[in-house]
């Protein structure tokens, strides 16, 4: 059995101002920077293996902030990037909708198909994703790693994982640094906590 504990990144400028990230490389705001200490102390106590994040900036903040705790070096992976939302980058819902209003309707009914221009489907970065992460499940056999990525990208893994459509995704919150943990069997996963933030109560 190999435990991952998946962790999302924490908060940016413009998670805070809800613009579309994506692949457009956003550090870490000073609530962010908070958000992963508390994560950190969260975790400590983990027994770790190996940690692993996206290779974009606001993840890897967050993983190296965790992985201080354990004297261990962060790896980023590309594969674990959240989507590329191409031209929707640096916009916000509204500016969507009025921009590119049957494309947006489209991407919340069939996600799994929709292209968006210069960017990627959903069925796309996820077949990127699972990818990576059987790479990391061919390594760490009965160890416990933790993999901070995007809430996209963790979405699409649960639902891989318990096998319902990618539609689902608008149904899985990811919080800002929140903790969700599977159990893989070959590559067959139990998840076992789900989106814990309970961290971010403590002064």
């Amino acid at each position: 059995m190999i435990r991952i504990i998946f962790v999302r990144h924490g908060q940016t400028a413009w998670n805070d101002l809800g613009l579309y990230q994506g692949h457009t490389d956003v550090p870490l705001d000073k609530a962010g920077l908070e958000q992963a200490f508390k994560a950190a102390q969260r975790l400590k106590s983990e027994k770790l293996s190996a940690i692993y994040s996206s290779d974009l900036l606001r993840a890897k903040q967050t993983a190296e902030i965790i992985a201080a705790e354990h004297n261990l070096p962060v790896t980023p992976m590309a594969e674990f990037r959240e989507i590329n939302f191409g031209v929707w980058e640096g916009k916000t819902y509204k500016e969507i909708n009025e921009l590119y209003p049957q494309l947006l309707q489209t991407w919340l009914s069939e996600p799994e198909n929709l292209k968006i221009p210069e960017g990627e489907t959903f069925s796309e970065m996820l077949n990127r994703v699972w990818k990576g992460l059987k790479n990391i499940l061919a390594k760490h056999q009965d160890e416990t790693v933790i993999l901070v990525a995007h809430g996209g990208t963790i979405g699409a893994l649960i639902c891989n994982i318990l096998e319902i459509k990618l539609i689902n995704l608008w149904r899985i919150k990811q919080g800002n640094t929140g903790i969700t943990i599977i159990e893989f069997y070959q590559e067959k996963g139990i998840l076992t906590l789900f989106n814990d933030t309970h961290h971010l109560q403590i002064s």
